[in-house]
């Protein structure tokens, strides 16, 4: 069993420009925690003063309304056509959302879903083949365990069929289910899992839970991952979002107990902190690039585009925007839309740009909920305004 350890020699070399920093973040935001000098850690908190020059980091246009009358959804994926796909949790259906917005349109019900607080159908995503294969990967809660599956969706998008089974043996639960699923620019299949509530699955190899799991498309594990293994990274209480910048560098979203949720950006065999450290509270595991309090944030899904992260909170209502280069956090993270559509739980980018928000307001059983309005829950399309243009 291999438990989290302390990464001194790396926070000794960042110890002294950490403390500079993190004294300044702190002073300029209402955060509510208490952070011992002795362990600083180099990220980014709102509050945070930024460094690139005025005018360089994008902006977003009006937000248009796509489609209405969802129940309870949770992810999104786009096909070749510019059409998407979009899971509801609770229902465990699958639905197609025309390229330009209109009805929804029931593709069917993905069999062996057990609905919980948090879990029931979760994350989905096409293949990098769909046209070919008409495949899509799907995280799906399970009564005894989770697992991931392949469906196949017929060419007129009038029926779905389970195909086979990727992975399984990760941990149900209540809550922390994770379930965000991406395709990363290496075409292999990343998955974000939740600690299932138990916090010490995510310091053990012998759990796939509170983990970052990276498994080719045909269920393989990939040559290159650490120790011939799914886990890809380790020490995570509950990622709900996945993302890839330019370079390849692949960034996670994380929800944290009560006082720190986190950025992270991920690199193999390594741990993240959790149950030991949450965000910049304590001395062990990776250290993030970003932090924001729960209230504010909460994040769940997580997308890249013109130079920012763009992360939907559910507690915290909003869109979060965090400008990034290579991997660093360059700019205070920015807020947007905050309360004005309630829970954001995806964000994704469409085919010609524009970032596509999912709400979560019909979704009452999980935490932070509030009322539904009239439409609810909605898919939103929001124009980016990069920076120059």
């Amino acid at each position: 069993m291999r438990t989290l350890h302390h990464r001194t020699s790396m926070r000794a070399s960042v110890a002294a420009a950490a403390l500079v920093s993190l004294s300044l973040a702190l002073a300029g935001c209402t955060i509510g925690a208490s952070v011992s000098p002795t362990t600083p850690r180099p990220q980014a908190t709102a509050g945070a003063d930024p460094t690139p020059r005025p005018g360089s980091i994008a902006s977003l246009g009006e937000p248009e309304e796509l489609t209405t009358g969802l129940e309870a959804p949770w992810g999104l994926t786009f096909l070749p056509d510019g059409s998407a796909l979009v899971s509801e949790r609770i229902s465990g259906r699958i639905l197609r959302i025309p390229a330009g917005g209109g009805e929804a349109e029931p593709v069917g019900i993905v069999p062996g879903v057990e609905v919980s607080s948090e879990g029931g159908l979760l994350g989905i995503v096409a293949s990098p083949e769909f046209a070919a294969d008409r495949t899509v990967f799907a995280s799906v809660s399970g009564a005894d365990q989770n697992r991931i599956v392949a469906l196949t969706i017929d060419e007129d998008f009038g029926s779905l069929t389970l195909d086979r089974m990727l992975l399984d043996g990760i941990q149900t639960a209540d809550r922390h289910h994770g379930g965000r699923l991406a395709i990363g620019p290496d075409g292999h299949l990343w998955i974000g899992t939740g600690d299932a509530f138990e916090p010490e699955n995510a310091a053990t190899d012998d759990s796939l839970n509170g983990k970052i799991l990276r498994i080719a498309t045909d269920g393989s594990v990939p040559e290159d991952n650490p120790d011939a293994s799914p886990i890809y990274s380790s020490g995570h209480r509950n990622v709900q979002g996945l993302a890839f910048g330019p370079d390849g560098t692949a960034y996670a979203s994380e929800l944290g107990h009560r006082t720190w949720d986190e950025v992270n950006v991920l690199r193999p065999g390594e741990d993240y902190g959790w149950p030991e450290t949450e965000g910049i509270a304590g001395d062990t595991g990776m250290p993030p690039i970003a932090t924001l309090h729960p209230d504010d944030a909460s994040p769940s899904g997580m997308a890249y585009a013109a130079g920012s992260l763009w992360i939907g909170a559910l507690g915290g209502q909003r869109l979060w925007q965090l400008p990034v280069d290579g991997g660093t956090a360059i700019a205070d993270p920015i807020e947007h839309f905050v309360g004005e559509y309630g829970r954001i739980r995806t964000v994704e980018v469409a085919p010609d740009g524009a970032l596509w928000l999912i709400t979560s307001n019909t979704d009452r059983a999980t935490w932070g909920g509030t009322d539904p309005r009239p439409g609810d829950d909605r898919i939103l399309r929001v124009p980016i305004v990069r920076a120059g243009a």
